[in-house]
């Protein structure tokens, strides 16, 4: 614990952690840290990379990489195995409190590469700024789920195993599919056409 900037009481660490830069992490109280997760707070320009609420639950192998960005997940939250989150070129990601998400899930913010030049190859054209990937509270992804830079999930939204979310989800809404599309709003919650959260 006196390797992480902060630590609350009660974390649980599991065997075969990697931590990269763990002075640039606050782990809040009750923490579950399981098998083999990575925490990458490679970001000289901020004081704090990760920072884990309280109640927070990493499955195994779970990937939290804030190289360049910054990683915030909030209370009762759980990740499932194998998921990773991606903050890198300052665009932050945020998952908010009361969230359930799924295996193999994948969030990433500020990590779509520049492709306009055809002579230049890829890498070399540098990465495309967002607005970031928020998810906001109580908000459920599915299995093998996707959630791209620039996107807002609102409170209480759904997405189904397998989607790709690449816009906003409205507040309460059911998304599926590739791209991901509304599917219905939850039951008992007023039904939407626009992507306000």
């Amino acid at each position: 614990p006196r390797l992480f900037k902060q630590c609350g009481s009660g974390v649980q660490f599991a065997y075969g952690i990697t931590l990269r830069h763990p002075g640039r992490i606050v782990i809040g109280d009750n923490v579950v840290i399981s098998e083999y997760c990575t925490l990458d707070a490679r970001n000289p320009d901020v004081e704090v990379a990760i920072r884990l609420g309280d109640n927070v639950m990493l499955s195994n192998e779970v990937c939290l990489s804030a190289k360049g960005g910054t990683i915030v997940i909030g209370a009762h939250t759980g990740l499932g195995t194998k998921t990773t989150v991606q903050s890198t070129n300052n665009c932050p990601t945020r998952i908010g409190a009361d969230g359930i998400i799924g295996p193999h899930c994948y969030l990433v913010a500020g990590g779509t590469y520049h492709m306009e030049q055809l002579d230049i190859p890829t890498w070399r054209q540098g990465l495309k700024a967002d607005t970031g990937c928020h998810l906001q509270d109580n908000v459920w992804l599915g299995g093998q789920v996707t959630v791209l830079g620039n996107v807002t999930m609102g409170s209480g939204s759904v997405a189904a195993a397998g989607a790709v979310v690449a816009e906003d989800v409205a507040r309460n809404a059911i998304v599926g599919g590739v791209p991901a599309r509304q599917i219905r709003m939850r039951e008992g919650a007023e039904s939407t056409t626009d992507n306000q959260q």
